[in-house]
């Protein structure tokens, strides 16, 4: 697949990139691969740390509170009972770990997947360079306009940090900057446009498949 090469005033240089099809075409696309590569990275960064108190961590007396028959109501222990308004809680949650294991080649799938459902829907955009003297929102929404992705939600893919993009962007919503290495399933289906440098495509096309 070719796609047009812009510079970041939105003009056509005249020149085309190659993506490999292997990586944004590749013929059945996975999307349980895809599913399970997003949950796993959602679960990655929960912290797992929700604790409430059982019966045998609550502060309170253990005299039993009422007759065990006759009183009209049900069984009830002492005041830490888990029935009893300021009591314990049942089968509440504990510090657990919620990241789980997914072998690489099903991880691989599914960001060649993601990558090539971006490629049908025409969500990739490639730049010569994506270049900002000094960090400025102002140019950095200009260079967005020009490229017709300031109403949506992109991701910018740059081939090595770049200082002055990254602060640029990040008062912006709807604006993400990353590296090549950083690229991932989620972040690719949660934008609506994938703008990649030209040295970014040629990265992932040499890594991708490796």
């Amino acid at each position: 697949m070719e796609l047009s090469i812009y510079n970041i005033k939105g003009e056509d240089t005249g020149r085309k990139v190659t993506l490999d099809d292997q990586i944004f075409g590749i013929e059945n696309p996975n999307d349980h691969a895809i599913y399970l590569d997003v949950k796993q990275h959602l679960a990655n960064r929960r912290q797992g740390t929700a604790k409430s108190k059982e019966r045998s961590e609550i502060s309170g007396s253990t005299r039993k509170l009422g007759r065990q028959k006759g009183g009209g109501g049900a069984r009830r222990g002492d005041i830490n009972s888990p029935v009893l308004v300021g009591g314990a809680r049942v089968f509440g949650p504990k510090p657990r770990d919620y990241s789980f294991k997914l072998n690489k080649k099903v991880k691989r799938l599914a960001r060649k997947s993601a990558l090539t459902y971006k490629a049908k829907d025409s969500a990739i955009i490639v730049v010569d360079a994506f270049n900002i003297e000094e960090p400025k929102t102002k140019k950095f929404l200009e260079i967005a306009n020009n490229l017709k992705i300031n109403d949506k939600k992109s991701l910018i893919v740059l081939n090595e940090p770049n200082n002055n993009v990254s602060l640029s962007a990040r008062n912006l919503q709807n604006a993400n900057v990353i590296t090549v290495s950083q690229l991932n399933t989620y972040r690719i289906l949660n934008n609506e446009k994938l703008v990649l440098t030209e040295e970014a495509v040629a990265t992932i096309n040499n890594t991708f498949n490796a």
